[in-house]
């Protein structure tokens, strides 16, 4: 059997919370806002439906579609780059964000692939995505971020 060339990214963190706080924290834009460095995630929150990022500026970060929207269990999105053209020429990606119950806890897991052996993409949102979860984890069990757009800006 061939396997195809895939690169992925996968990422587990608990959170102290319930699956509907942060369900919400997930899709509500305001909070996302708060944790994701000012992004504004544009989308209906339905099954089928487009969505974009967009950097505070109004330029446009990220689009897709997604594919699967199961509250507060899982949401997968198709997930392309389109401000970095070597990134955008990868194609889409996949992202799906699985939220588990754990006692007091919610284990939340992000795994993130793509059609493509040694992605930049990937290298790319494996820098990304855990500075976004632990300002996640953080904002819910302390309601303040772990790391500012300042700090972001100085680790460019």
């Amino acid at each position: 059997m061939s396997q195809s060339a895939e690169s992925s990214f996968v990422y587990v963190t608990f959170i102290r919370t319930t699956p509907e706080k942060l369900w919400s924290a997930l899709t509500d834009t305001n909070q996302m806002k708060d944790y994701w460095f000012g992004m504004e995630f544009k989308t209906e929150w339905k099954k089928g439906a487009a969505w974009q990022m967009v950097f505070p500026d109004g330029r446009v970060a990220d689009t897709g579609e997604i594919l699967e929207f199961d509250r507060p269990k899982r949401i997968r999105l198709k997930w392309r780059n389109e401000f970095r053209p070597e990134l955008k020429a990868e194609g889409f990606s996949i992202c799906a964000i699985d939220l588990e119950p754990v006692g007091a806890s919610v284990r939340l897991t992000i795994t993130h692939t793509i059609e493509r052996a040694d992605s930049s993409f990937i290298q790319a949102v494996s820098g990304g995505w855990p500075k976004i979860l632990s300002n996640l984890k953080s904002l819910l069990e302390t309601g303040q971020v772990a790391v500012t757009e300042a700090d972001q800006s100085h680790a460019r």
